[in-house]
C-alpha cells in the first residue's frame, strides 16, 4: 500500500513510519525539517512541506492508499494548530479524492466509560484541567474529520509512554478502555496501521491502552 504520513518526525508520527516500512509499504514522510527523520530505506520518500500551503500537499495525498496523521501538540498551547493543519490536510484529500485518513487524538477528548474508578475519574479532571486546550483542538480536529466526506479514524490513547511494541493492548471503537492509564507511542502507531483496512473503524473513535 501507498501512505503518506503528516507529523511523521514526531513520536507516534515517527513509529508509523517506521513499521509501514517495515511492514513493506511505500511512505511519503511530510515533514518541515528532513534531518530530524529517524528513518531510512527504498520504500521512503521524504516531503518537505508547508502544511498551510493546501495546493502544495495536493501531490503528497494525490493516489494514496490512506494518510495517517501524527500532527500534535508540543506544548499545553495550540491556538487551535492541530485542527488548522488537519483542515488543510483533509482539504488536500478531498481535492484528489483520497479518502482514508487515520489520526492520532486523546483519549481525554471523550468522556470516560460509565464504570470508570473514581480515582481515574479524578485524575482525568486534573488532566483536562491542565491539558485543557490540547484536547480541545484534538476535539476540532474530530469534529472537522465528522464533517467531510473521508474515511476517518481517530486513534484515541491515554498518556503515551517511550515503551517498546508489544502490540498487545486493549481496544474499543466509540469509547475508551476502562481505566486505560497508558499506551506506549510504539503501541498507538500499531493500533493506527491496524485500523487502516479495519472496516469497523471508518468514521470512529477507538480508544486504546494497555
Amino acid at each position: 500500500m501507498r501512505f503518506t504520513v503528516f507529523g511523521a518526525t514526531g513520536g507516534v508520527g515517527g513509529e508509523v513510519v517506521r513499521q509501514a516500512l517495515e511492514a513493506g509499504h511505500e511512505v511519503t514522510a511530510v515533514v518541515r525539517d528532513p534531518a530530524a527523520l529517524k528513518a531510512d530505506g527504498e520504500r521512503l520518500e521524504v516531503a518537505r512541506a508547508d502544511l498551510s500551503d493546501v495546493p502544495s500537499l495536493g501531490p503528497l495525498v494525490a493516489g494514496r492508499d490512506v494518510v495517517l496523521s501524527g500532527l500534535g501538540a508540543r506544548g499545553r498551547r495550540t491556538d487551535g494548530l492541530v485542527t488548522r493543519l488537519t483542515g488543510a490536510v483533509v482539504a488536500a484529500m478531498e481535492a484528489e479524492s483520497t479518502r482514508r485518513l487515520v489520526m492520532v487524538s486523546a483519549a481525554p477528548v471523550i468522556q470516560p466509560p460509565p464504570d470508570e474508578p473514581l480515582t481515574a475519574r479524578l485524575t482525568l479532571a486534573v488532566v483536562r484541567q491542565v491539558f485543557g486546550e490540547v484536547y480541545a483542538d484534538l476535539a476540532g480536529a474530530e469534529a472537522l474529520l465528522a464533517r467531510s466526506g473521508t474515511e476517518w479514524t481517530a486513534v484515541r490513547p491515554p498518556r503515551l509512554t517511550d515503551g517498546p511494541l508489544t502490540g498487545t493492548y486493549r481496544r474499543v471503537t466509540g469509547a475508551n478502555p476502562r481505566a486505560g492509564r497508558s499506551l506506549s507511542r510504539a503501541d498507538t502507531a500499531h493500533a493506527m496501521l491496524g485500523a487502516v483496512e479495519d472496516p469497523g473503524t471508518v468514521r470512529q473513535g477507538v480508544g486504546v491502552a494497555y
